[in-house]
């Protein structure tokens, strides 16, 4: 599970990205994170995970406090960032087990994870290859298989499906449901509507660090009759 009690991050004293922020992510749930360029999404997600620290308020990953349980909240954690250019010095097969030794994962289960990534995202050849070699896209599904070797109790991912191909597209949108499925919590930021449309148990709308909306669905649309997803966004996000 993922808590969230009115957390507030300013930068440079002035610019106050995350404004007293509240959400739950229950066992079970996927919750999609939608919001303009801006809007506190990268923060939020970044906070979740300890990369910053927030200024006010308490994050929980599971019954871990992030402040004060650092490690063990992040032990629960698979977290895919905004961008994947990172070790990329590192063939694709070290990397992965560089995450998985971190993890303390176990040879055997490493292995055979590894190996179930990389078929489902059609890895297999570049796994023994530079990352710097990789396209985009390549690299991105190097991040996705290096966050979940550990088989984590939270996915937090920040624009996952940016420059993945359908078919990659499809198998990770087909492994959040399943992560879900298993009991376990999945949020995610996206500028694709349509996915969280179709893949989320749940949105949250936030404009300036502030929440205008966090529900289902169904009672997004009961306060915008006749609208879909997007026009519904652009109109609680215009200025």
């Amino acid at each position: 599970m993922i808590k969230i009690e009115k957390v507030s991050k300013t930068y440079n004293g002035s610019l106050k990205a995350v404004d007293n922020l509240s959400l739950t992510v229950k066992d079970g749930e996927i919750v999609g994170f939608i919001g303009p360029n801006g809007a506190g999404k990268s923060s939020t997600l970044k906070m979740l995970t300890g990369i910053i620290r927030a200024d006010e308020g308490d994050i929980y990953i599971n019954e871990f406090n992030v402040r004060k349980d650092a490690l063990k909240a992040k032990e629960k954690i698979g977290y895919i960032a905004d961008s994947p250019d990172m070790f990329l010095r590192l063939k694709g097969i070290e990397f992965l087990n560089l995450i998985a030794d971190i993890y303390k994962v176990p040879t055997n289960e490493r292995q055979e994870r590894i190996e179930t990534f990389a078929k489902r995202f059609d890895l297999i050849e570049v796994l023994d290859k530079p990352m710097q070699s990789y396209s985009h896209g390549m690299r991105q599904k190097m991040m996705v298989a290096a966050a979940l070797v550990h088989n984590p109790a939270v996915w937090i991912l920040d624009e996952p499906l940016t420059g993945l191909d359908p078919k990659s597209a499809y198998e990770l949108k087909n492994m959040m449901r399943e992560h879900a499925d298993a009991g376990n919590s999945v949020l995610f930021s996206t500028h694709v509507l349509e996915v969280a449309e179709k893949l989320c148990d749940k949105v949250i709308i936030i404009n300036h660090g502030k929440t205008l909306f966090y529900g289902t669905l169904d009672e997004l649309t009961k306060k915008y009759p006749d609208m879909d997803l997007e026009k519904i966004f652009l109109e609680m996000t215009k200025e």
